[in-house]
């Protein structure tokens, strides 16, 4: 003993020692789904995931904890509601979803405790071309055929058979990580509901001159046969000769080799130098442009040069987009395959030659044969230059299929964007729409500010049809306007875009445009919360028709979270074999589990292995069980405004321990406190019960800061050290002697009631204070604890009031946490038979209360007793 009083002052790190082997205890008691758990047997002696998380979820969900009109009728008084970024029905949660997920339950569930009218609104996207590719798949691989072999309505019912069938396991997934959402209130965007509201906004916004059909350049992937937006096209900078995977080619196709070629000038000797990455597109040149001021080209206005493949006279132009200190100063003007070209097309009234079909064939070629022997042929002898040494223009890729994006022009239906775009980047300006985040507004605003038409046409046959006809009236005498008997008339074939019925998501759940009792109560919403990533696929779009359907935006604020990366900061990514599906995190995977998933991804074969060889490398043992508590936990804790998320997964299991630990602090509680404890509502506390209530509501407040400020890592950080540091390494140590002590006398006795009433109230405010974020582990171990007012207290945690500072006592300016936990130290060492010194330590610890503003009077002994009963001398 004298030996650990030597050692007791130094600062050397005591060997941590060996960590248990983690067990596994199953909830084997029968319980039919719906009905309450069991909380009458004994807790298990170690914290096991599966035996917490099961049974409560069916519980909630019946109990109809998640509605909001649990408990009240609803009303237009505090009202929180948000919808759910609606996942595609073809997916599968991964760990950006459990992101998002944790963020929005933990902010649902910490609204719903403070008493709110509170709906978090699930939703499934159609994801429009996802499910077509997915089922087009599927028909191929079953049955041998393609949608064309069944038609358009016998393919349609395809999908709905494969929706019906497989299209709620993401729902499965979002109750197996706790998320609180109405499931009664679920919809899904093709529903009959939200297709006619669809059809509303597209017929209106088309009335009013939004909605207009043009035939322009657009963004054509081959892969998909249909047109995509801006915004769903990745731009691939070229440092020089690339060679790219091409969808449906079995060789990877060159791009970005500059070549050079000349165009003669119709009569004369001269010739025109003109430079192109892609050189079949010359077939397509209608002109060649060349800066106003440029002095070398003066002489050529009025000229034209002549085409070498055919009998065509292409007009030299003047044009200042041109930039004539790069290359020859000279630029090949094809309007139909370049959007670029396309303005010069329209601002010179110039020839539009469409030389691509929409499966990428060109003039009967495919695009990467002419860029290979073709030019052997008959484009080689053109070509004199390759391959400048400088960067090359970017590569336009299809984001889904990464197909290359080729621009075609085509008729298709557009959204004007200018006037909606200026009212959505407005009511940011103005503070009634804040972005949080505000590091996001410049992108917000440069994005809107300079926005452009939206091609809403899809060439699928998934999804909403566009609501429009096409009549077609074989008779001169008919005059533009004339109201005539209909002849023939078909639908067009078209659908919408996807994000499209996204956009008016947050209305068209509430039946809109049908003046509902939901549509007045919870729109428009209170917040949105999702991923930096879609914030113009979705988040703009929200705002932009919100306003200009309802006249008021979907929502009051935005918080846009970070991506998640994987612990060595990188992207997400099956072929690095680094995305982890949440679930294995809750439950466990083993090594050889990890690599079987990779069996069944449409990887390439060496791409299997270096996603094999990722996989021993970050998880050489699997990944234990970590239990949804823990990975909700680790997620919040991770989330820093503006930074992306390096989540270690091996982490997690860090905040399984920590679960472990509060199992232990309430077990050891429950027997301190006995069979027969009665809360009371006030007690005369010690000094250090005083503390710990100062800690308890130091920790309230700042966890109610976090949440109103989004700060997921200041209450997680709150949370923990009140648990873990302060309750369990210094108040319980503390009061140990208290119960040990408690038969000795009256006064002992008394010490130990009020110890067990503080105890008492550490723990059930600690609870509700971490079940916002552990809704599993805080309700078993709430419903084993004893109520202040069982008549009135509410059945469930989730719907138990969120701890005010009030109720705990204000922060008591007094003894600091890390004096205390010094002075507890102490005791340790004090209460050893043979020590001494109680009396310098207790002087000391006088000295750092005066100093600290807590001035006591009185013998030692008063002092020493009023802050912690000891036998020492």
């Amino acid at each position: 003993m004298e030996e650990k009083k030597k050692k007791l002052p130094t600062t050397e790190k005591k060997p941590k020692p060996e960590k248990k082997e983690i067990g596994v205890v199953a909830y084997n008691t029968p319980t039919p789904a719906g009905e309450k758990k069991d909380v009458v047997s004994p807790l298990p002696d170690a914290y096991s995931p599966q035996y917490v998380e099961a049974a409560w979820y069916p519980w909630w969900e019946k109990q109809g904890f998640f509605k909001p009109e649990y408990g009240m009728r609803l009303t237009l008084a505090t009202v929180f509601m948000m919808c759910i970024p609606p996942p595609n029905v073809t997916g599968s949660l991964h760990l950006g979803h459990a992101l998002t997920n944790a963020i929005q339950d933990s902010l649902t569930r910490w609204h719903r405790m403070r008493g709110e009218t509170t709906l978090w609104n699930p939703g499934c996207d159609h994801a429009g071309i996802a499910t077509q590719v997915v089922v087009e798949k599927k028909l191929k691989r079953e049955r041998g055929m393609t949608r064309h072999d069944l038609g358009r309505e016998g393919f349609i019912e395809e999908v709905w058979k494969w929706k019906n069938e497989k299209g709620d396991r993401i729902y499965h997934q979002l109750k197996k990580l706790g998320s609180s959402l109405d499931w009664d209130r679920a919809c899904f965007t093709m529903d009959t509901k939200l297709s006619y509201a669809v059809q509303e906004a597209f017929i209106r916004m088309h009335e009013e001159g939004v909605i207009y059909r043009s035939k322009r350049l657009v963004n054509w992937s081959c892969t998909l046969n249909s047109a995509i937006s801006d915004i769903e096209v990745d731009k691939k900078e070229l440092t020089g000769r690339t060679l790219l995977p091409v969808p449906g080619y079995k060789d990877k196709v060159e791009f970005g080799v500059m070549a050079c070629f000349a165009y003669k000038v119709d009569g004369s000797d001269e010739e025109v130098v003109v430079a192109t990455t892609r050189l079949e597109t010359m077939l397509g040149d209608s002109a060649v442009a060349v800066h106003p001021q440029d002095p070398r080209y003066q002489h050529l206005r009025g000229k034209s040069v002549l085409h070498p493949f055919c009998d065509r006279k292409m007009p030299v132009v003047f044009d200042d987009f041109v930039d004539m200190n790069f290359g020859t100063g000279a630029v090949k003007i094809t309007p139909a395959h370049d959007h670029n070209d396309y303005e010069v097309g329209e601002r010179h009234k110039l020839d539009f030659l469409n030389i691509l079909d929409e499966n990428g064939l060109l003039i009967n070629l495919n695009r990467d044969s002419v860029e290979a022997e073709p030019l052997e042929l008959f484009l080689h002898p053109l070509v004199f230059c390759v391959t400048p040494p400088y960067p090359m223009p970017v590569c336009p890729l299809d984001s889904r299929s990464k197909d290359i994006v080729e621009p075609l022009l085509k008729p298709q239906w557009y959204v004007s964007c200018a006037e909606m775009g200026k009212d959505a980047a407005d009511a940011v300006r103005n503070g009634q729409l804040k972005i949080i985040p505000d590091h996001h507004l410049k992108t917000w605003f440069n994005w809107l500010d300079n926005i452009r038409d939206w091609c809403i046409s899809r060439q699928l046959w998934w999804g909403h049809r566009i609501p429009a006809y096409f009549v077609t009236v074989d008779d001169p005498s008919v005059k533009p306007g004339q109201v005539i008997p209909l002849l023939s008339a078909y639908l067009e074939s078209d659908v919408l875009d996807t994000w499209f019925s996204s956009g008016i998501f947050p209305f068209s759940i509430f039946g809109w445009p049908n003046a509902t009792q939901d549509l007045n109560v919870f729109y428009p919403g209170t917040l949105l919360e999702t991923g930096h990533d879609i914030l113009f696929f979705w988040v703009a779009r929200m705002v932009m028709m919100g306003l200009k359907l309802t006249g008021k935006l979907p929502f009051k604020e935005v918080y846009l979270h970070a991506v998640v990366r994987d612990a060595h900061g990188r992207k997400m990514s099956k072929s690095l074999g680094n995305v982890i599906d949440p679930l294995d995190v809750i439950t466990g995977i083993s090594l050889e589990g990890l690599h079987d998933q990779l069996k069944d991804s449409n990887l390439d074969p060496l791409e299997v292995e270096k996603a094999k060889n990722g996989q021993k490398y970050d998880y050489p043992s699997g990944i234990p069980e970590c239990g949804t508590d823990a990975l909700r936990f680790a997620l919040c804790a991770y989330t820093s405004q503006g930074r992306d998320i390096n989540l270690d997964v091996n982490r997690i299991l860090g905040y399984r321990h920590f679960c472990n630990k509060l199992w232990n602090a309430v077990k050891f509680a429950m027997k301190t406190l006995g069979d027969n404890f009665v809360p009371w509502e006030k007690a005369q506390e010690s000094a250090v019960d005083r503390w710990i209530l100062s800690r308890l509501a130091a920790a309230v407040g700042s966890c109610t800061a976090g949440f109103q400020a989004y700060d997921f890592p200041g209450i997680t950080t709150a949370i923990y050290s009140f648990w873990l540091y302060e309750l369990c390494d210094v108040y319980l140590e503390s009061v140990k002697p208290v119960f040990s002590d408690a038969e000795a006398d009256g006064a002992a006795q008394r010490r130990a009631l009020v110890c067990r009433q503080t105890l008492y109230t550490c723990l059930e405010v600690g609870l509700r204070l971490l079940a916002p974020i552990m809704p599993f582990v805080t309700e078993e171990l709430f419903q084993r604890l004893p109520r202040r007012l069982p008549r009135d207290s509410p059945a469930s945690i989730s719907v138990t009031p969120y701890p005010e500072t009030d109720e705990v006592g204000r922060e008591w300016r007094g003894t600091g946490w890390l004096e205390v936990r010094f002075l507890c130290l102490l005791l340790c060492w004090i209460k050893t038979p043979g020590s001494s010194g109680a009396s310098q330590i207790g002087e000391t610890y006088c000295l750092l209360l005066s100093c600290d503003g807590l001035v006591f009077a009185g013998p030692l002994s008063v002092l020493w007793s009023t802050l912690l009963p000891c036998q020492s001398g």
